[in-house]
C-alpha cells in the first residue's frame, strides 16, 4: 500500500490541532487502543535511554489505556499540574516518511511546542517518530516516540507540552 504524503501530514495537523483546542476525546481517538507512547530521558552521557523498564522515561504509556487516564485527570480536574490548563500552539515541520509497510508508515517530524500558563510562555521542541496505522479510513497513531531535545524542564510534562 502506498501512502499519500498529504493524508500523512494532515494526521499529524490533526492531533496537532486537537491538542491545542483541548479536543481530549477527539484527541485520544487519533490512537490505535495497542499504541506505545515513551519519551525517553537524556543520560549522563548525553544519550537517550533506550530501554523504558530499567531506565528513565519522562512519559511511558504502554497503551491507550495510559493515555485515556492522563484525559480523565485532566477533564475532571484532578491534576494539580494541569490547573489551570495551559494554552498551547503545536507546529510540525519537516515530515518525512521512513518506511512503508503494508498498512503502516512510519514517518519522523520536528515539533515546538509553545505552552502559555501563569504570565509565562515556555517552549518545548525535538522530533517524533511516529507510526500510522491505516485502520479503515484513517490514519491512527499506533506508536510515538518523542525526542525532547530542551531537556532542562521547570515544570511537570504533560501530553499537551509535546
Amino acid at each position: 500500500m502506498s501512502f499519500d504524503y498529504q493524508t500523512i501530514c494532515a494526521a499529524l495537523f490533526r492531533e496537532a490541532r486537537l491538542l491545542d483546542d483541548r479536543q481530549w476525546d477527539d484527541w485520544l481517538a487519533c490512537y490505535t487502543g495497542d499504541v506505545t507512547y515513551w519519551m525517553p530521558a537524556w543520560d549522563d552521557d548525553d544519550q537517550l535511554t533506550d530501554d523504558h523498564e530499567s531506565q528513565i522515561s519522562l512519559m511511558y504509556y504502554p497503551n491507550r489505556g495510559g493515555l485515556e487516564d492522563r484525559v480523565f485527570r485532566i477533564k475532571t480536574e484532578r491534576s494539580g499540574a494541569s490547573m489551570p490548563e495551559p494554552r498551547t500552539s503545536h507546529n510540525v515541520a519537516n515530515v518525512e516518511v521512513l518506511a512503508e509497510r503494508e498498512n503502516e508508515v512510519d514517518v519522523r517530524y520536528n515539533f515546538n511546542t509553545l505552552s502559555h500558563r501563569y504570565k509565562t510562555t515556555d517552549q518545548f521542541f525535538g522530533t517524533m517518530f511516529v507510526t500510522l496505522r491505516k485502520v479503515g479510513d484513517e490514519l491512527l497513531i499506533s506508536r510515538k516516540r518523542i525526542v525532547l531535545k530542551d531537556d532542562y524542564i521547570r515544570q511537570v510534562l504533560d501530553v499537551y507540552h509535546v
